[in-house]
């Protein structure tokens, strides 16, 4: 009778924690679903760049001023020659010139449209070619450094690092839905990257604990009705 009136309470709050959490669970499957449809790196836009051009190594000139501060140096290919990359101790990123080994200034605005035209392999037109300050990067950025955006026609935007002309991200239509079910799947539409909060933490648990409680519950007895098609009384 104590073990039938537990499952009688269990079966109750399994019920009530469906119905409180029956909603976010059903937000996690069909969000966690979406970002199940397109692999990582097409969402990322990757195909839509052009494969880096190889660097012809003769004549290379070193930036010897940055190798006391330098923490990172990386050579690439700009399409005004090839350029050094250099993280500084700091964070600060800058370029050089590969050629004479002198600073580069940041992207200017024409710069910035002939990068995103030679590394874009789409179907779209460049529409515009925009510059964000760090303290107002767009939602599809969210970057804390200064950066062009080039807006192609299909939607894509490409954000290119002021003070370097490194492209630092590729942002599709899809993307930004797949950003939107992300911050669906993890309760936090604002930022989009906070995955560690009494909220979440809090539905979560409770889903659980449903979980645990159905669980439970597939192993109380039942009793056996009636067969189908007997019928009292009546002898075979």
């Amino acid at each position: 009778m104590a073990r039938r009136n537990l499952m009688l309470k269990f079966a109750r709050w399994h019920i009530w924690l469906g119905w409180l959490v029956g909603v976010p669970i059903l937000m996690w499957c069909i969000s966690g679903l979406v970002m199940t449809l397109y692999p990582i790196e097409e969402v990322r836009g990757e195909n839509l760049l052009a494969a880096a051009p190889l660097i012809e190594p003769h004549g290379l000139v070193f930036p010897a001023d940055s190798l006391n501060t330098a923490r990172a140096i990386s050579l690439v290919e700009q399409v005004d020659g090839p350029a050094w990359l250099v993280t500084e101790a700091d964070g600060g990123r800058y370029r050089y010139s590969a050629r004479t080994g002198e600073v580069l200034p940041p992207l200017i605005e024409s710069e910035a449209r002939r990068m995103a035209e030679a590394a874009y392999t789409g179907d779209g037109k460049l529409e515009s070619v925009t510059y964000f300050p760090a303290d107002v990067a767009p939602m599809d950025l969210r970057a804390p450094f200064d950066a062009w955006q080039a807006h192609f026609s299909d939607g894509t935007n490409i954000y290119l690092r002021s003070s370097t002309g490194e492209i630092v991200a590729v942002r599709t239509g899809w993307w930004r839905f797949y950003d939107f079910m992300w911050g669906l799947h993890i309760m936090d539409l604002e930022t989009r990257e906070n995955t560690s909060h009494p909220v979440l933490t809090l539905f979560a648990a409770l889903a659980v604990i449903g979980a645990l409680l159905g669980c439970v519950l597939m192993f109380r007895r039942r009793k056996a009705g009636p067969r189908s098609g007997s019928r009292s009384g009546v002898r075979t």
